[in-house]
């Protein structure tokens, strides 16, 4: 089988949870790591890399902060979306035991995704850089007493054994991630889109609540409202937002359209097909 011409870039090292949603969501493109988000992007950006996969929330641990900062000012846009289930486990040098453990290495968001079991068993967590990178370093160590939290993937990759599976706290640990090009796609329509914008609202009083009551009263169900604050200011504050529906389509065109009147600034990151698996995590959340 010829190797694949696409490449896809992502953050992290072989066995990251990005280069694993890079084989489940684009598995005809070549996985290319990148030591940061912004080497991600840039890879992009630079014709490097054809996509570009980057994490932007998890369900236990919550939202990725530095994407929704990265995401404005970069020029690409969001083309798709990926959930990935996250499946952690507690990996060990060849011949090690779980009782043998005494402190787990990885990076801070999966040490606050397994802390039942750490703390079960005794186990002290220690941040590293990232997942793949927390293996690597353990089977570099071949210490024993040094376990990573990571992928089955970096195991195979880093030659390390699995001493615990699926040690999540919650057995529905989901990553979602956002597929980037240097070109929108709003071509594709279907039952199932949605629309990302990232906006600022104007500086009169109940402005947010007048520009969501758009949304509202077009009957347009927004899925993500989420503000952070920009330039390093506490008045200067953006909103990411997600909703169900293309920007053609009659009822989004009229909220967005009224959004306009109350924002001083928006920007549309994308328009996109919903993962399959939007709608199953939703209901059990239900």
């Amino acid at each position: 089988m010829n190797a694949p011409n696409k490449k896809i870039s992502f953050q992290g090292e072989p066995g990251a949870y990005s280069h694993q949603a890079c084989h489940q969501a684009m598995p005809d493109h070549q996985a290319v790591p990148c030591a940061t988000f912004e080497d991600a992007i840039e890879a992009l950006r630079t014709g490097a890399t054809d996509l570009a996969m980057l994490p932007v929330e998890n369900s236990t641990y919550g939202r990725v902060a530095d994407i929704h900062h990265l995401l404005p000012d970069s020029g690409l846009h969001i083309v798709g979306e990926a959930f990935v289930r996250v499946h952690i486990n507690l990996l060990g040098v060849p011949g090690a035991r779980l009782e043998d453990v005494t402190s787990a290495l990885s990076h801070t968001v999966l040490l606050g995704q397994c802390r039942g079991f750490l703390g079960e068993h005794g186990i002290r967590a220690v941040t590293g850089a990232d997942t793949a990178g927390s293996a690597r370093h353990v089977s570099e160590a071949k210490d024993p007493t040094q376990g990573a939290l990571a992928s089955e993937l970096a195991g195979e990759i880093y030659g390390l054994e699995v001493l615990a599976r699926h040690i999540e706290d919650y057995q529905n640990n989901t990553t979602r991630f956002l597929i980037m090009s240097r070109e929108a796609d709003h071509t594709r329509r279907g039952t199932d889109m949605v629309t990302s914008f990232v906006f600022r609202v104007r500086n009169i009083p109940a402005a947010l609540y007048k520009a969501m009551g758009g949304f509202a009263t077009n009957g347009v169900n927004m899925v993500k409202l989420e503000s952070y604050m920009v330039g390093g200011s506490f008045t200067a504050t953006q909103f990411y937002a997600d909703i169900e529906g293309h920007p053609d389509d009659p009822a989004v065109r009229l909220a967005l359209e009224e959004l306009e009147f109350f924002t001083s600034y928006m920007k549309i990151l994308g328009v996109y097909p919903a993962d399959s698996n939007r709608r199953a995590l939703a209901a059990q959340a239900d």
